[in-house]
Order: structure tokens, then C-alpha cells, then sequence
């Protein structure tokens, strides 16, 4: 049930009760400090509402509040603004200042709009330290699941393909702490990484003086995999000239270090992983096809997230509690609005994406519950024009730059039909910000689950 404690005073509980009810949740008013943290240690609440004026609410205070994790949604309120009360404000990760007096529109928008993030779903237990499971329970990763399970226990090289940050080198180590070769060492190389005169050295190891700068003998990944696995990620990366040379040691398992003339034998599990269609690499001479046959003894293809239905929502929640952990943050569940705006996305950067948004989100949330207004998704892509250059401005240059600004928030408003946390997403401001213009300037939203 969703529910309303307010730390105000008298005068305006009255019109926070009325607001609530028009909301669809009760409020309840408390005017003395003990009350307060008495109602906080009795239950959960969606928001909390703190006045600023009215109440006894210094920064301490506020920021006790704040800490409580059954204290929901932080609203302030204030009767005058400043610079130090919107600080505090943002310490706190209120969700916004309101002006006292209140005016009983701004109050029913304000809950609606925190009542609008729906019911709170808690994150699951923190995995364990340093754990990189494989998560997921869709058709397409039950089918890698299964090949996962049949050659673990093998010493097959394996090579991965998929789109970038689909999770291929956490496929590889589960591979690597399933097989018979768990307690030996996992080694890997982002061939991507190194420069091709460095990368011979890296993979096979150098004697002293084998070229300049070369002041010791050096062992290479493959000697240090020794009884391991060593992961060869970005594979297609690789030169010609170095695939041959991979190619012999895959074959012959031994190793010869550059400038050196003695044969080391190795026993090494090779995972290769690759996001470059091999085939067309192959027909185009960049990839050597005996190499590829010698890799795919077993080929695991990861599929990209947007097909794997329910998986998104299952990752997200796994990345709150992870990363919560990581960051100490005392953060217990994700809102439902943030939930569907994540599965709503469409996540070109795959699982990897994913987990940096989850990431942010975490940094950002200073309560308990991860909040859809802490999302930046699709932060990381450089923002673009929508108008082609060669297009009319379509507005006259005698316009008004308030007109400009009112007629661009009405376009963004209906391509997002009407949702005020999807239109403040693209125009890059606070959808309180957003919501303050769409009443200045009359702007109508005509549809969509949100009103300003």
C-alpha cells in the first residue's frame, strides 16, 4: 500500500491530506521530531515529506531522514528559496523543493508524480565478492546454458561470438570454474588492446635482449596459463602473420619465446571470443580459415539483449544489488517505473550497457529505492540533431526564443506521448523543470501514463 508521512505543520496538513486523497494514498501529518522517527522504525513509507519551514527540520535532521531506509521518496519544502536549501537538497537526493505556501495543484502533481513509480521490487541478495555468474533465464540463454554444460568439463577450445558486451569473457570464466582446470590460472588478453609488435611478446614470452627494451626474460600468457585457460578475447583483431604463429602453438602445444630457441611445452585450454563475423573475414583474407576450424572446435553464439525477453529486468536487479554492495550504498529495491523504462530501452551496448546504467543509477540514488529520475539511459551517446542540415529551421527568425523553447517541448512531449519522464530524458532536464514549463507555457499533454 502506498502511504504519505509528512513533517510539516498544522496549517498545512489539512491541504496534504485533500492532495493524498486525490493521489490515491493517505497521508499522514506528524509535527514533532520523536513522532516522526518513531512512524519511520514502524513500517515503510513511499515519501516523506519534510518541511523545511514549518518543521523542526534542520540540515542534521534532514539528512537523518534521509538515511532512514523506510523513509520512501524525500520531499522538501521550503518558503524561501536558496542556493544552501537546494544543496541540501541534492545531498540528500530529495526529490524536489516544493514552496510553501503550497499550492494544492503542485502538491497533487507531486505525488503523483513520486505515487507514479509504483510499487517497490526488491533487489535480490548480494552475490558474493568478486562473482561474475551468468544470469538469465530466457529460450536463448538456456540453449548456451546447455552448451556451457556439455563441453566445461572437456578441454575443447571454445571460441564466443556475439555483439560487443554481450558477455563473453564472463561465459569464458564460467567455462574456465566449471571445468577440471578451476584451481589452475585463468589468464586473459584483449588482443584488441595490444600493439602488434607487443602482442607476440604478450601471448609468448621474450628473452633478455630480444629487442630493445627487452632488460629481462619476460614469461607470456601462455606459460603463465599453464594447467589453465587462457581467454584470447577480440581474437579477429589479431594479424595474419600472429595467427600463424597462434596456430602452431595451438597445434603443437609448446611455445618458443621471442629471441629465444628453446621449446616450452604448455598445457592450456584456449577460449577465443570474437564480435567480427569470421565468415566474411575469412573470404576477405584477414582471418586465416585452419585457424578458425582450430578454434571452433565448439562455437558459442551469445545473443544480444534485446532477444532476451524477461532476462533485462532479471540483470537490472541483479546489478542494483551487486553494485550497491560494491558502493555501500544502503539501496534495497528499484522502483517499478524504473523497471519499465529499463526494459523499454533498447540497449545497443548490450549486457555491458546495462550494467554501467545500473551503475549510475546506484551512484545517484541516495535512499533506498532506485528511482526512474535516476537513469541516464543513453547518457553515453553523443547527443545529435534531429533536424537534417539541409532542412528548413521551421520557425521564423522574428520568433521569440520562448516560443522556440514552448514549441519544441510540445514536439518532444508528443513523440513521447505525453510521458514526462521519457520527454525530460531527451530534452537533458529535471522532469520537475519540465513540468514547471509545461504549465507556464500551456502546454497540453494529451496523452501517456504521466502529466505534469
Amino acid at each position: 500500500m502506498m502511504r504519505i508521512l509528512a513533517f510539516t505543520g498544522e496549517r498545512t496538513a489539512g491541504l496534504l491530506s485533500r492532495a493524498g486523497r486525490e493521489a490515491g494514498a493517505p497521508v499522514e501529518v506528524v509535527t514533532r521530531l520523536g513522532e516522526l522517527f518513531q512512524r519511520l522504525g514502524e513500517g515503510s513509507w513511499t515519501a516523506t515529506v519534510v518541511s523545511l519551514t514549518d518543521a523542526a527540520a534542520d540540515e542534521a535532521v534532514v539528512a537523518r531522514i534521509a538515511s532512514e531506509p523506510s523513509a520512501g521518496a524525500i520531499v522538501l519544502s521550503s518558503a524561501v528559496p536558496s542556493l544552501s536549501r537546494a544543496l541540501l537538497a541534492e545531498r540528500v537526493g530529495a526529490v524536489t523543493v516544493l514552496d510553501e505556501p503550497y499550492e494544492e495543484a503542485a502538491v497533487e502533481r507531486l505525488l503523483s508524480d513520486v505515487l507514479g513509480e509504483g510499487e517497490e521490487v526488491p533487489l535480490p541478495e548480494a552475490p558474493p565478492e568478486g562473482s561474475r555468474p551468468v544470469i538469465g533465464s530466457s529460450r536463448a540463454m538456456a540453449d548456451v546454458f546447455a552448451v556451457i554444460a556439455s563441453v566445461a568439463r572437456s578441454s575443447s577450445t571454445v571460441l564466443l561470438t556475439g555483439e560487443s558486451g554481450t558477455g563473453k569473457e564472463v561465459v569464458a570464466r564460467t567455462l574456465h570454474e566449471q571445468s577440471d582446470r578451476a584451481s589452475e590460472p585463468f589468464v586473459a588478453i584483449n588482443c584488441a588492446a595490444i600493439p602488434e609488435h607487443l602482442l607476440e611478446s604478450e601471448l609468448f614470452g621474450h628473452e633478455k635482449g630480444s629487442f630493445t627494451g627487452a632488460i629481462a626474460r619476460r614469461t607470456g600468457r601462455f606459460e603463465r596459463a599453464d594447467g589453465g585457460t587462457l581467454f584470447l578475447d577480440e581474437i579477429g583483431d589479431m594479424s595474419v602473420a600472429l595467427q600463424a604463429k597462434l596456430l602452431r602453438v595451438l597445434e603443437e602445444r609448446s611455445v618458443e619465446r621471442v629471441g629465444g630457441d628453446r621449446v616450452v611445452s604448455v598445457d592450456v585450454r584456449v577460449i577465443a571470443a570474437t564480435n567480427q563475423a569470421l565468415g566474411a573475414a575469412i573470404a576477405e583474407k584477414r582471418f586465416r580459415e585452419d585457424l578458425y576450424y582450430r578454434l571452433a572446435v565448439v562455437e558459442i553464439e551469445l545473443p544480444p539483449l534485446r532477444e532476451r525477453g524477461g532476462d533485462v529486468r532479471t540483470l537490472a536487479l541483479h546489478f542494483g544489488a551487486e553494485l550497491a554492495h560494491r558502493h555501500a550504498r544502503p539501496i534495497r529495491a528499484i522502483s517499478e517505473r524504473a523497471l519499465a523504462r529499463i526494459e523499454a530501452a533498447e540497449w545497443p551496448g548490450n549486457v555491458r550497457e546495462l550494467r554501467n546504467v545500473m551503475d549510475r543509477a546506484v551512484l545517484l540514488t541516495t535512499g533506498s529505492v532506485i528511482r526512474s529520475g535516476a537513469l541516464r539511459l543513453g547518457s553515453a551517446a553523443p547527443r545529435t540533431s534531429a533536424r537534417p542540415p539541409d532542412s528548413p529551421r521551421g520557425y521564423p527568425a522574428t520568433a521569440s526564443l520562448e516560443e522556440v523553447e514552448a514549441d519544441h517541448i510540445a514536439r518532444v512531449l508528443a513523440a513521447t506521448d505525453g510521458h514526462i519522464g521519457n520527454a525530460s530524458d531527451v530534452l537533458g532536464i529535471h522532469r520537475n523543470t519540465l513540468a514547471r514549463k509545461i504549465r507556464d507555457y500551456g502546454i497540453q499533454a494529451e496523452s501517456g501514463d504521466e502529466r505534469p
